[in-house]
Parts: structure tokens; C-alpha cells; sequence
């Protein structure tokens, strides 16, 4: 698949690997900084009885006449040729982007970055089959770099050369689908290649970007990242702010004209350090809001800074966690973490069609899958939820159908998948899930995951709840997983079926009262059929995690929503490290501190 990070890496796995694998990760790191428009401004959505053919617009927009105009030409005269185009579109991304990167109270990076992109996606063939069919999926779109400004013949000029380049890898690869489908074993699911959906006009109201104080800001930065200067133990900090002021236009074919324009800003703050024996430890929050402005306060801000910078020193000093099976209390944070690794890459649309995916749950609709209590749903519609803007959230998909709320599972039991315009057997059509980065091919993906319970007790006695459980197996301790750093999950038949979720602060909770007790260096580990079916019971208040998620469509944001969930069985693994030694020489400023009594000191305890 598929992975999942706060701002999640996906994990050990080398770049080949990561691109050979059906791998989906979710993150939350420095590194995976969004390159895409974030989320739709809201607005009336008007639906236009739909044809084969363009249908003209009323639209003020330069840039999408611009867009209409050539899509039309290109259709008429390409619609001549012997392998005409059924469906066309184009999507152009504006994108303004603002990046401060602080690193021990001065800035490593002071950017601003305006660019525009256009996607050309052409189907030539059939509904019933095209030249995307199969692996042939990379054909039908063509990506490039668009002139910047409203220049009418400099935009018409490279939208025809991107929309020949499209049709010169479109129509073979037609023909080669055609002559492999006629030679090969006939395939399980004959559904039709692209469902036939309802043209949409959306002209969102582009409006001046919130302000941003960008001098205020960087000084901001400045102090916030100065704060990790106190700390001797953390060996690499940074604090970042990303600003992105984005508008995607998309005309079809089909008469669809939509607009959407959307503010994000986004703030990282990521610490490592080292333990004695080589594992390197990490601490990353993330906060996610319409507008800098609307950011928690600095003060609030350098109080998480001292509290990651805390949390280092206790794991650097905290023992080394043991392999481990039984009972587990994961965090709501967590739970959401692990539902979208788990269970939601497995419930995308195209993953059901594809031969060489797992299919995991490919035939259990009507079946349970979950116990009875719980239920899913994936809602894009959905902006904040638990106090807490969320990041999946978008009004019209990137095939521009409208976003939908879809109960996935209903108390237990699978009802549907999260659908693109990629028909699998018995749903043919879109539910307003298709996404993807700029430059690759829409899928099925997740928005906002949400996860609620009808079995549920008051968060405060979860922890004694696992204590119950923990007796009750006669085992000396179960775990508490606090926090999370994301995870990855594998999806293709080829490999086991297993995910991986890498948490960063966990807990031993003994059984004989002692007190809590902080391990490091664990990962959950597991098979998701068995992992579901070990949920017994739920906290009553829900918990978001936003990230960036990593799967065959690229990089989208992502929410996911739980409750605090206990297991009666988890299986956890010793993580992988490296050796390295800690830093040979204090840091500066800390050449005369007295040596290392935190080595001797206790690890963390959590009564």
C-alpha cells in the first residue's frame, strides 16, 4: 500500500523497494512537506446534464477559458483519428507556497515558490476498456509545467504539446491493452474501465489569500526552533512552517468545469536523539490550520517544544522493549493510526479489481468484519471534528465528483469501498473518492477515516480496564501506546498481508500496581484479519490524527478519528536501529556539564 505520518515516512524500506511494493504509508515528517492543494472552498455545486462532448461555460477565469478552449479544439480534431479519444481532461494547479525551516534559533530556509502544473488525461478506446486498463494505468496521463500568468497563446501552446505527447502513449498503449486482453486467461472482474458520472460546474470564489505576516513569522520561527538550544541530549531539531495559498481547475469532456481554490498552513516541529546503544528516537507534532494566524500560540508552542525535549531524555534512558503478546491499550491517536493502516488501504476500490492486490475484503460485503460495536465511515464532507480541523477534507474529488460521506462498515458488518471512477464488481460508480497528487493517476483513497464505537466506557477507566484484562490472562503487564509516529501497511498478494505501526512513546502497565513503566525501540505487528477481531471494548471520546499518506496516487492529506480502543491480544516486535554512537562531543555550550548522570538516571514512570 500505503503509509500514514503526522507529517509519516514509510518506514525502513529502501526507495526501490518502496516503488517495486503495493506499499501505502502515512506520515508526518519535515521531508513530506504536501505539494498539492489541500482542500476545496466550499460552495453550491451546480450539475449540468452531461454529453460526450464539451459544453461551453460562463466562467470569468482566464486561465480555464484558456483550458476550455484548447479541450475543445483537441477533442474535435483528435476525435477524427482512428483511435479517438472518448474522454479528455485537464487540471491545472496554481500553487503559492511560503517555507521557513528553523533550526536552533536562526533559519536554515526563508522560500517562497509560485508554479503552476497541468495534468492531461486522455482515455482512448471504451468505457468497457481503454488504455489505462491493468497495468497500463501510467498511460493515460501526461503532466507538465505550466507558464505562470494569464497569457492566453503561452498557456493554449503548452496544453497542445502536453495533449500530443498524451495522445502519441495513449493510443498504442490502446492497441497493446486490446492485444493483451485477447491472449490472456480471461480476468475475474469484467468491470468496465470508467464509469460514466454526472458533469459538475463548481466556480469557487477565488479570493485574496489570508493575510500572513511573513517578517512576524520568521521570527517566530527563530525563538521557536531556539528553544531545543536548552537541551543537550537532542542532536537534531527543526521547526517548520509551510504556508500554501493553491486553486486546481479541472474541465472535462464531459462538461464539467470545476474551481477550487484552498488556504492551508501547516507547522512541524521534529526532534531525534540517540540512545546509548544506537536507536535513534524521534518526536514530531504537527498542527494544521486554514491560516498561520489560527496556529496555537508561541507560548503553547515552546511548552510542546520542552515537552518533545522531555520525552527525548526519558527514552534515551528507558529500557529496550521485549517482543511481546497480549493485552494493549492503544491511544486514540493511535487506534486512528491503526484503523487507517489496517483496515482502510484494504478498503479502496481499486484494490479490489487488481489481480495482484491481496483483496483482502474483495468478498466479504455483508459479512463481519469488525466486531458488532464498531462502525466506519470515511466522510470528506466533514471539516473539524473533536476541536480539531481536519485534513482530509475536500468538496469535490480529483475526477470531479462531489466528495461523499460512505458508511464503509455498519456495526460490524462491510457494506462498501471507497470508489474513483475505476468500476469493480457490484459498484459501478464513484463515490467521490478518487485522489491524487499532481502527475499521477487518480485512486480510491481515504479521506477522513472515522471510526465510532456503541460499546464504549469513560476514557479515564480504559487504563484500569487493561489492568482487568491483563490479570485476567495472567500476564504481568500489557502495554499502553501513548503516541505514534505512523506506519505502513503491504497490500499485494506477492507478500504477507501484514502492516506495521511505529509508535514512539509506550508503556509497560504492570499488573501488581507497580508504576508504569517507559520502553522504547517496539512496533506493532500483525495480519489485519486477526488484529480486528481482538478490539473489546472503546473509550467515549474521539481523537484525531492528520497526516500525509503515500500510496500508487501520491501523497494526499489525510485525517483519521477514534477512540482509545483495548485488545485482548497485540503482537509487538523488537524495531529495527542502527549503531552509531551517540555524539562524540557535548554540545555546544555543554562542554563543562557534568558528565552524563541522565545515563544513570530512571527511566520515565507514568502513574
Amino acid at each position: 500500500m500505503n503509509s500514514f505520518k503526522s507529517a509519516l515516512t514509510r518506514g525502513s524500506l529502501n526507495t526501490r523497494a518502496k516503488n517495486l511494493l503495493r506499499f501505502a504509508g502515512c506520515w508526518a515528517l519535515a521531508a513530506q512537506l504536501a505539494t498539492l492543494p489541500l482542500a476545496s472552498a466550499t460552495g453550491e455545486a451546480a450539475s449540468t446534464a452531461g454529453a460526450d462532448k464539451p459544453v461551453s461555460k460562463t466562467v470569468n477565469d482566464p486561465v480555464m477559458k484558456v483550458m476550455q478552449g484548447e479541450l475543445a479544439r483537441a477533442s474535435s480534431e483528435l476525435g477524427k483519428t482512428d483511435s479517438a479519444p472518448y474522454y479528455m481532461s485537464y487540471t491545472v494547479y496554481d500553487q503559492n507556497l511560503v517555507v521557513l525551516v528553523g533550526a536552533y534559533g536562526s533559519l536554515l530556509t526563508d522560500a517562497s515558490l509560485e508554479r503552476r502544473q497541468a495534468d492531461v488525461v486522455m482515455r482512448v478506446g471504451t468505457a468497457s476498456l481503454d488504455n489505462t486498463h491493468g497495468q497500463s494505468r501510467s498511460t493515460g496521463m501526461t503532466s507538465g509545467t505550466l507558464p505562470l500568468g494569464n497569457d492566453p497563446d503561452a498557456i493554449a501552446r503548452v496544453l497542445w504539446e502536453l495533449t500530443d505527447r498524451e495522445y502519441k502513449r495513449a493510443a498504442p498503449a490502446f492497441l497493446n491493452v486490446r492485444t493483451n486482453t485477447a491472449v490472456r486467461a480471461e480476468e475475474e472482474d469484467k468491470s468496465p474501465d470508467f464509469s460514466k458520472e454526472a458533469p459538475e460546474t463548481h466556480l469557487g470564489n477565488v479570493t485574496a489569500p489570508p493575510a500572513f505576516d511573513r517578517t512576524a513569522w520568521e521570527g517566530e520561527i527563530r525563538r521557536l526552533s531556539g528553544v531545543f538550544r536548552k537541551y543537550p541530549d537532542v542532536y537534531f531539531a527543526n521547526v517548520v512552517l509551510q504556508v500554501t495559498d493553491s486553486n486546481s481547475r479541472m474541465v472535462s469532456s464531459e462538461g464539467s468545469a470545476i474551481e477550487s481554490p484552498s488556504a492551508t498552513t501547516r507547522l512541524i516541529m521534529e526532534a531525534q536523539t540517540r540512545a546509548d546503544d544506537g536507536m535513534e528516537l524521534l518526536r514530531v507534532e504537527t498542527f494544521q490550520a486554514p491560516s498561520a494566524s489560527s496556529l496555537p500560540s508561541e507560548a503553547e508552542l515552546a511548552a510542546k517544544i520542552d515537552k518533545m525535549a522531555v520525552d527525548l531524555k526519558a527514552l534515551k534512558n528507558a529500557p529496550e522493549a521485549e517482543p511481546y503478546d497480549g493485552p494493549a491499550l492503544l491511544s486514540g491517536r493511535a487506534a486512528a493510526v491503526f484503523f487507517h493502516e489496517v483496515l482502510g488501504h484494504r478498503l479502496e476500490g481499486h484494490r479490489q479489481r487488481d489481480e495482484e492486490e491481496g483483496q483482502t475484503f474483495t468478498k466479504k460485503v455483508g459479512q463481519e468484519v469488525l466486531p458488532k460495536f464498531l462502525s466506519v465511515t470515511d466522510d470528506p464532507t466533514v471539516h473539524e471534528l473533536a476541536g480539531m480541523k481536519l485534513a482530509g477534507s475536500y468538496d469535490f474529488d480529483d475526477e470531479g465528483v462531489p466528495a461523499r460521506r460512505v458508511e464503509v462498515i455498519q456495526n460490524g458488518v462491510l457494506k462498501n469501498f471507497l470508489m474513483s471512477r475505476m468500476p469493480i464488481k457490484a459498484f459501478a460508480e464513484s463515490n467521490g473518492h478518487g485522489r491524487n497528487q499532481p502527475g499521477l493517476m487518480p485512486t480510491g483513497r481515504q479521506g477522513n477515516l472515522i471510526v465510532t464505537s456503541s460499546q464504549s466506557v469513560p476514557e479515564a477507566q480504559m487504563r484500569q480496564k487493561l489492568i482487568d484484562e491483563v490479570k485476567k490472562q495472567n500476564k504481568p503487564y500489557g502495554l499502553y501506546f501513548d503516541d505514534i509516529q505512523g506506519g505502513f501497511t503491504l497490500t499485494t498478494r506477492s507478500l504477507p498481508q501484514a502492516f506495521q505501526v511505529l509508535p514512539v512513546i509506550v508503556y509497560k502497565v504492570y499488573a501488581d500496581g507497580r508504576p508504569d513503566e517507559l520502553v522504547r525501540g517496539v512496533d506493532i505487528v500483525g495480519t489485519p484479519l486477526a488484529a480486528l477481531t481482538r478490539i473489546l471494548m472503546t473509550g467515549d471520546q474521539q481523537h484525531v490524527f492528520n497526516g500525509v499518506c503515500g500510496a500508487e496516487s501520491g501523497q494526499v492529506p489525510v485525517s483519521a478519528v477514534a477512540p482509545a480502543m483495548l485488545f485482548s491480544e497485540m503482537e509487538v516486535q523488537k524495531r529495527q536501529h542502527s549503531h552509531d554512537r551517540p555524539p562524540i562531543l557535548p554540545a555546544p555550550g555543554f562542554e563543562n556539564a557534568a558528565p552524563a548522570k541522565d545515563a544513570q538516571a530512571k527511566p520515565e514512570v507514568k502513574q
